[in-house]
């Protein structure tokens, strides 16, 4: 793997300021982190595919160094505001993970001349509901919440996305795991501010338009991960003319943290298949 230079700033969108990477060259690839997370999610694929594309991560507003602020806003907004900033207009490879993938889909259905092809991790398509249950940390994450207890929060979080079902912490890599805590304990900070009132990506729900996607499109999802995910991961695999599945046994919400290098193998598989 070559050593790229690294190019990094902030774009600004109204009042906000939006952290971004971006190193290589080739065909965009743009990484879009899950809600728990930020762009150092994807330390090691942007160093990765950084040597055959020109990548770009960044931090949602209200995560990592893209600081909250006051005023309505959409990430819609802001992701199209830092791709035409930073000139990423040629046909987009985008990977997005659980809410950044729901940010990928929907961006991909609104501008689909921009888009090559979909990644999507841990993710599924905004509007879906699905009758599955709801583990009960959900709820003692909730609560820790509300009594402010964030390092609480922070640790019930990391054992729902990042141990996911039927594994224990001990079970998974510590290093991985002590830096999703950290993510989301940043994450969790800004919105305990309670600044700016987040608006939805589209006026139109993705889950009845997964038809209307013509580009390939790659589902990862972790076995470990919820009901909710994998159930996602099912209707998207079903309701995309074009959508392959791929599950990864040793991983839950964030399965590009668990296992790298399996995670890379798998997107370098599906980015051939489209390039040939």
């Amino acid at each position: 793997m070559a050593t790229h230079q690294t190019k990094s700033g902030f774009v600004h969108n109204g009042n906000a300021q939006i952290y971004y990477e971006t190193a290589g060259g080739g065909l965009p690839f743009v990484m879009i982190h899950a809600g728990v997370a930020e762009s150092r999610q994807w330390n090691n694929e942007f160093a990765y595919f950084a040597d055959t594309h020109r990548v770009l991560r960044y931090d949602m507003r209200g995560y990592g160094k893209s600081e909250p602020v006051e005023g309505e806003f959409s990430h819609m907004v802001d992701l199209v505001a830092v791709l035409d900033s930073l000139e990423f207009h040629e046909p987009l490879i985008m990977m997005g993970c659980s809410m950044g993938g729901g940010l990928a889909m929907d961006f991909a259905l609104t501008h689909p001349s921009r888009v090559k092809a979909l990644i999507m991790v841990g993710s599924g398509p905004s509007g879906l509901d699905l009758d599955v249950p709801t583990p009960a940390k959900f709820v003692e994450a909730e609560k820790a919440f509300e009594a402010g207890d964030l390092d609480l929060v922070a640790e019930i979080e990391t054992q729902i996305w990042f141990d996911g079902m039927d594994r224990t912490p001990e079970q998974v890599n510590q290093e991985m795991r002590k830096l999703l805590y950290e993510m989301n304990r940043k994450a969790l900070a800004y919105e305990a501010m309670k600044l700016g009132k987040r608006l939805p990506n589209t006026e139109t729900l993705a889950f009845d338009r997964l038809a209307d996607l013509k580009i390939p499109v790659l589902v990862i999802v972790g076995a470990h991960d919820n009901p909710y995910i994998q159930g996602a991961a099912d209707y998207m695999a079903e309701k995309i003319p074009s959508a392959k599945k791929v599950k990864m046994d040793d991983a839950a919400h964030l399965p590009n943290m668990d296992h790298p290098e399996e995670f890379q193998g798998i997107v370098t598989d599906f980015l051939k298949g489209i390039s040939s």
